[in-house]
């Protein structure tokens, strides 16, 4: 299984997995759809579905395109309802009941963020087990058998920018993922048989992409890599 960040940050989400029998899941569709189109070398003809987490136009933007042109897509009835979403490409998807698309076996997972049921997934193809989870400031379940793990880390206390408006540094800390936190649940988890680990959605203003990556990689001993905010 290949993950493929395309766009992650507050002004986009688009991600790819690419399993090794050449099939092809989309996650999140927070671009617009020309460059997703781009970006898939316009084709989408074998894409087999798209999951998005939540509702926030940063990872939902193109989620009525994305329908349009023929892809399936996979959320919660939360997500659903508040963006108004409709038609025979919609799947609404719950917590805790694992389904399948096509040779991707995916479990949705609660996450905790300032939307109406986000959603995080454990996705798995073949041998591979990919652990997906953005817009959440702590994750609950433990995982086991985990390949590949791509999960938000977007501040980080010392790097809080001094300028940053109380509001905005309260709903950060109560919606995102922090570097410590991360630290905390990649040492709460198995993580003996993971090849890679990858950053998501750095904030522009409270990170530092390269402190980020040398702490994890050094905590963990598995290569890291920080998801570019657009490719």
């Amino acid at each position: 299984m290949e993950f493929i960040p395309y766009a992650s940050s507050s002004h986009g989400n688009f991600y790819k997995l690419a399993g090794d029998d050449g099939s092809r899941l989309l996650l999140e569709c927070g671009i617009p759809i020309s460059d997703i189109k781009r970006y898939l070398d316009f084709d989408l003809s074998d894409i087999s579905g798209c999951l998005l987490s939540h509702l926030h136009m940063d990872h939902a933007k193109s989620a009525r395109e994305i329908m349009y042109h023929g892809v399936d897509l996979y959320c919660s009835y939360g997500t659903a309802e508040k963006l108004d979403l409709s038609g025979h490409r919609l799947h609404v998807i719950k917590a805790m009941e694992q389904f399948s698309i096509g040779p991707w076996s995916i479990m949705p997972f609660d996450t905790e963020h300032d939307a109406p049921e986000p959603l995080g997934f454990l996705i798995a193809n073949k041998e591979s087990k990919l652990l997906f989870a953005t817009d959440t400031y702590f994750i609950k379940p433990r995982f086991s058998g985990l390949t590949h793990v791509c999960v938000e880390c977007n501040w980080s206390h010392e790097a809080l920018s001094p300028d940053l408006d109380p509001s905005r540094r309260k709903r950060l800390m109560e919606s995102h993922m922090s570097l410590e936190t991360l630290k905390g649940f990649l040492l709460a988890n198995d993580l003996k048989n993971v090849k890679e680990i990858h950053l998501l959605h750095l904030s522009d203003e409270n990170s530092d992409a390269e402190r980020f990556e040398s702490e994890i990689q050094a905590l963990t001993g598995i290569p890291v890599f920080v998801a570019p905010r657009r490719a």
